[in-house]
């Protein structure tokens, strides 16, 4: 009976052994990991013998299929001139190998250890020459062949079903991994889209605010010089600067311009309002600093027609009052010359 073959890839690991990660695979759930991270490190560290020149720390821990978890480690040696470094990844492993060590770590949940070294080029010449035992020469030759990145991917045997499985079921733990990360990264755009539509508005109320205080900052200027200036003559630049403003004033109640318009918007507002009382499901809002705006020029608007009427009214009694006069001279320029 030949059993099922076949090759797969996996990427080879680029950690230096200076690094000194090492690979422990426990046969417990990661949340069992995580909540008792602390304890595992102080076992580990008992298991090192207790020296307190070293320090295990935890680089990752990853879930794997059928209730395991990847936990990869490091331990960092500190001299007594107080420099420190690294135990390289071979040494701790080879460590861990020992049998009394071996057997510690099983005690705590470990079924495998392995050092996460980057492969030396003669390595992966060694094992891609040599076909692993009870894997057909022709089969890995054809996968060293349809390598689609031999220098990142290394060909792995998978040799019966179960392997094919416990591959599969790898891919599978990976593909959620991947999935749960582009939720979290989904999730943050979100965020960040919110945040940048909530700035971008409060930009905009700063603005307008910024031209109202503006505005105001230039009434109470514009005071201030006119008391400064009261009782003096109009100067030659003053007067300069009268007739460029009454020429802008010109400009601006062209009918082309924004008075007309600012009246043309109104009578779209109007519009609107009447359809809105015609179809109560619609609603028309403005904006409310431009309502104000709006308001503010028909307030000047109206006092400008008020003391326009004022002075029409005191032209019309100063006529009466002319006529009246001419009225009573009449007369008496009659009786002189009768």
């Amino acid at each position: 009976f030949v059993p099922w073959q076949a090759v797969g890839y996996s990427l080879m690991p680029n950690n230096k052994d200076e690094d000194g990660l090492v690979v422990l695979v426990f046969n417990r759930k990661e949340a069992d990991i995580r909540s008792q991270q602390q304890q595992l490190v102080e076992s580990l560290h008992k298991i090192l013998g207790g020296n307190q020149t070293l320090t295990v720390n935890v680089e990752g821990v990853k879930t794997m299929p059928d209730d395991q978890t990847e936990v990869i480690i490091y331990v960092v040696e500190r001299s007594p001139n107080g420099t420190s470094r690294r135990v390289p990844a071979t040494t701790l492993y080879a460590h861990f190998e020992q049998a009394n060590i071996k057997s510690s770590l099983q005690q705590l949940g470990v079924s495998l250890s392995m050092a996460r070294t980057e492969l030396s080029p003669a390595q992966v010449k060694q094992l891609l020459q040599n076909p692993p035992a009870g894997v057909d020469p022709i089969i890995w030759e054809q996968a060293k062949v349809d390598n689609p990145d031999p220098d990142k991917l290394i060909p792995v045997p998978m040799v019966g079903f179960k392997e094919l499985l416990r591959r599969l079921k790898v891919q599978d733990q990976m593909t959620k991994q991947h999935q749960t990360r582009l939720d979290i990264i989904s999730e943050d755009i979100s965020e960040l889209q919110k945040n940048q539509t909530t700035t971008m508005a409060k930009i905009a109320q700063y603005k307008r605010k910024l031209m109202a205080l503006s505005h105001r900052t230039l009434q109470v200027l514009i005071k201030q010089e006119i008391q400064r200036k009261s009782g003096y003559a109009i100067q030659a630049d003053e007067e300069q600067l009268r007739v460029q403003l009454d020429t802008i004033q010109c400009e601006l109640n062209a009918p082309t311009q924004f008075k007309g318009r600012l009246n043309e918007l109104m009578s779209q507002i109007r519009m609107q309002n009447h359809f809105g009382a015609v179809r109560a499901e619609e609603r028309y809002y403005i904006d409310a600093d431009l309502l104000r705006e709006i308001k503010q020029h028909l307030k000047q608007q109206q006092e400008g027609l008020s003391h326009l009427i004022s002075i029409i009214k005191d032209d019309l009694e100063d006529i009466k009052l002319i006529e009246h006069g001419l009225n009573e001279s009449i007369p008496i320029r009659g009786g002189v010359f009768s």
